[in-house]
């Protein structure tokens, strides 16, 4: 008999996408499944909608207290030897998961990912699938996680044993969770293996995500994300030099966000972060005079300049 696959959904006012995603889960291919929503305290009708599944679902209805609360809820619920967390608006295509545990079970891998794609709503009402985002092979995962590349969370299959040794999904986080999930479980050494494929949808509301709807809040909750993966991989001894380099980049993008926020002071304190934590970092672009003015001058001067034409962009505007 095939291993025991368990799908977590948290679910926070759902109500127009709940059934789609338990749904996409039912149509799975892969025989052996169990799909455990845990309502996050919602005050529309998904509970109404999560109670009509019966016995072809477990659910559990807790208060209010987020995401990460009801996904490490379901995961102590849950048996299953792989582990697919799935948010309530997402939904997954009928042969995802059948293809990721062969992949992993043929590999030895610990974490499987592959392609996805956004699906857009327009305020019109309308919908259309986006082009299919190609995760691609990362050399090292945990350098992509450390810089800026991502991965939608329904395109990822889990071993439970990596799971457990995540310590889990950190519920003080209000953005960037499932970042700082997948770099918990790559820092503990997981084997992490890429499977070409789009079977994963994720969907998006106009021009609306997390971070444009509480910039401060998503910076500061990556801020918190890098700054813990660095705590990690020093009590590790794992903070070798590209690793150094990757975290240096990420901090100096959140400094380029404050920049655009016009929060001067931020802006300087992620500057500081990314020559603390490399103090020769040099930052490549195709601008050729930010270059010419970094090799003669240095980084710092650099950043100086490119701040004042920043301002003078900004009042000419």
């Amino acid at each position: 008999m095939e291993n025991l696959v368990s799908v977590i959904i948290p679910c926070f006012n759902a109500e127009r996408w709940i059934a789609e995603a338990i749904d996409s889960c039912l149509n799975q291919t892969y025989p052996n499944i169990e799909i455990i929503v845990i309502d996050d305290g919602s005050t529309d009708h998904s509970l109404e909608i999560i109670k009509r599944y019966e016995k072809k679902i477990i659910w559990e209805y807790l208060p209010h207290k987020g995401g990460n609360y009801a996904r490490n809820t379901g995961f102590a619920i849950s048996k299953g030897k792989y582990i697919q967390y799935l948010d309530a608006d997402d939904y997954i295509l009928p042969e995802k998961i059948e293809r990721q545990v062969s992949f992993l079970e043929a590999t030895g891998a610990d974490v499987i990912y592959g392609d996805w794609r956004y699906k857009h709503h327009l305020p019109d009402g309308t919908s259309f699938l986006d082009n299919v985002e190609i995760a691609g092979r990362q050399v090292d995962i945990l350098e992509s996680l450390l810089q800026d590349w991502w991965t939608a969370v329904a395109s990822l299959l889990y071993k439970r044993t990596v799971v457990e040794k995540s310590g889990g999904w950190d519920e003080s986080l209000r953005a960037a969770q499932d970042r700082d999930f997948f770099l918990s479980v790559a820092i503990n050494g997981a084997k992490v293996v890429y499977q070409p494929g789009c079977y994963s949808i994720y969907r998006r509301y106009g021009n609306v995500t997390v971070s444009s709807s509480s910039k401060p809040r998503w910076i500061e909750s990556h801020c918190a994300v890098l700054e813990k993966a660095e705590q990690k991989l020093k009590q590790m001894n794992k903070f070798s030099m590209k690793y150094q380099y990757a975290l240096a980049k990420s901090y100096f993008e959140l400094a380029r966000e404050s920049l655009l926020m016009d929060d001067y002071s931020q802006y300087l304190r992620f500057l500081e972060k990314t020559l603390i934590v490399f103090p020769d970092f040099k930052r490549n672009t195709s601008r050729r005079f930010y270059l010419l003015v970094q090799s003669i001058c240095g980084f710092r001067h650099a950043e100086r300049i490119a701040y004042r034409i920043v301002l003078l962009k900004k009042s000419f505007n």
